[in-house]
């Protein structure tokens, strides 16, 4: 009878623990988001354009421009679908060059995907194997990145972009 009265206890004791432990545990967010890679400046890399597939260097590709975004995306990613006509949109935005990093995918997928939805880069490089993304800290598609003149990230936005990041980047880039 004595153990019983000190099991008791012990049992509700353990079982308090746990329901404390994973209460805590579904509280805690499981989303994970890399370090911050504003303010970094960007890695050399190099790559070949989509539609000639002729080899192009970071240093060809960083020209001409106050501003550029640099938007990775594929033909197989449903996100990149929904924001394909906020590129569009942002092309009009003079003092930004549009770069597509084009993430694993086929090259006649990816050709045809511009084709249907328009082409709003003025440059379309390949990341057949994804190093180049890695390099500069994406995780996913779509992912946009706003660099400056000195090449170095301003903002990096993770997911599709929408109306409000539309806005906010023509707010920076005035």
């Amino acid at each position: 009878i004595m153990k019983n009265k000190i099991l008791l206890p012990i049992i509700i004791l353990f079982l308090f623990f746990c329901f404390i432990v994973l209460f805590k545990g579904l509280n805690n967010s499981n989303l994970y988001i890399p370090d911050s890679t504003s303010g970094k400046s960007l890695t050399n890399f190099n790559s070949t354009d989509l539609f000639s597939n002729t080899k192009i260097s970071f240093e060809e590709i960083f020209v001409d421009s106050e501003f550029y975004i640099l938007n990775i995306w594929a033909s197989w990613c449903l996100p990149c679908r929904t924001e394909h006509s906020y590129l569009v949109e942002l092309n009009k935005n003079s003092s930004i060059k549009l770069i597509g990093l084009n993430y694993k995918d086929n090259p006649d997928n990816a050709k045809n995907f511009i084709n249907d939805f328009g082409n709003p880069y003025s440059l379309n490089i390949v990341d057949s194997k994804g190093t180049i993304s890695i390099k500069l800290g994406a995780y996913g598609v779509p992912e946009t990145f706003l660099i400056n003149t000195e090449r170095i990230i301003i903002k990096k936005i993770i997911g599709p972009l929408n109306k409000k990041l539309i806005d906010e980047i023509n707010l920076i880039t005035k």
